[in-house]
């Protein structure tokens, strides 16, 4: 077999292949979309939560900011870790500062006295994913202590008790994963939605 026929010997196996992987590739997709839609369609879809009005009002994988017009937060919602992207999904990521960074100790100093001032407790109560962002900077969990040294200011925001408050803490807390893996959280978007629904 001469150069020009081993060559298109190649081309031929080589385009088969081609058209061989490209179908199993656009089967899988298929299956695995239609498995995902079937088996868990909330998940798949994005895990959105939505209003009374079937309005999307955000995702329960992406935290939000609860600040007002001026940028404060508005003290009838729990509040999240710091975010280097301002939640913003198309910015996501961390400063890059490392922990010996003056400007990261300064910033992560002041928002503990920030924090302690809004919420009414001591600095040394605020818990340190109250003052350092998530590596993504979308994360929507905080610690059960963070959500814990919100409740008093919440329920006298929404003129309730700590009790009724703390009933959607506990609802909206989930435990370590796999059992073992992390600590117990509070999903922060899913408990102020919840906290306007008035239900938990």
């Amino acid at each position: 077999m001469n150069s020009v026929g081993r060559m298109a010997r190649v081309f031929w196996v080589a385009l088969r292949a081609l058209a061989v992987l490209t179908v199993i590739v656009i089967v899988y997709s298929f299956v695995v979309t239609g498995l995902g839609q079937a088996i868990f369609p909330h998940q798949a879809n994005g895990s959105l939560i939505e209003d009374g009005a079937g309005r999307v009002v955000g995702s329960a994988l992406i935290g939000q900011s609860f600040t007002g017009a001026d940028g404060q937060p508005l003290p009838q919602y729990f509040q999240p870790r710091p975010s280097a992207g301002g939640y913003d999904p198309r910015h996501s990521g961390g400063t890059g500062l490392g922990p010996d960074n003056p400007d990261l100790a300064a910033a992560i100093a002041q928002r503990r006295a920030d924090i302690a001032a809004f919420n009414g407790v001591a600095p040394e109560d605020v818990p340190p994913d109250a003052v350092t962002a998530s590596g993504s900077g979308l994360d929507p969990d905080i610690s059960l202590a963070y959500a814990t040294i919100q409740i008093h200011r919440v329920a006298v925001a929404r003129g309730r008790s700590d009790d009724w408050v703390a009933g959607f803490v506990t609802a909206c807390t989930r435990g370590r994963s796999l059992g073992v893996l992390g600590e117990p959280r509070v999903n922060v978007v899913l408990l102020n939605f919840d906290l306007d629904q008035g239900i938990h």
